[in-house]
């Protein structure tokens, strides 16, 4: 069994979708996905940790932050547009500069499989 530090609480009214294997991300690196009628952009990090977010740019509405930068600020992990490099939390979906946020999205590994609950 695959073990992943969760990196937000799971809501009471979880709905968990496998999206991918684990060994399907590559580390630093984003990918996008559409569960349902979400799209939604993961990103695994070193230590095996995984986090989901929103997949659309909040100030363009472009399909591109699986396409962003990571890096971070302090402890906390972050994302930066690749449009106009707004960077955002992402453990909370925050953004950093003040803007409007990304929907962040509870994340678990079950032997190997990613998990995105899309009800929280």
């Amino acid at each position: 069994m695959t073990e992943l530090i969760l990196q937000r609480p799971a809501t009471t009214r979880a709905l968990w979708v496998g999206v991918c294997s684990l060994d399907d991300l590559e580390e630093c690196w984003g990918e996008a996905a559409l569960v349902g009628h979400e799209q939604i952009a993961l990103f695994r990090l070193p230590e095996r940790r995984v986090y989901a977010v929103g997949n659309i740019d909040p100030r363009t509405g472009a399909a591109v932050m699986a396409r962003g930068i990571v890096g971070s600020r302090g402890a906390s992990p972050t994302i930066a547009s690749p449009l106009h490099k707004e960077v955002y939390d992402l453990s909370t979906g925050e953004c950093l500069s003040g803007g409007e946020g990304l929907r962040a999205y509870p994340v678990r590994c079950i032997e190997g499989i990613i998990e995105v609950d899309v009800a929280a």
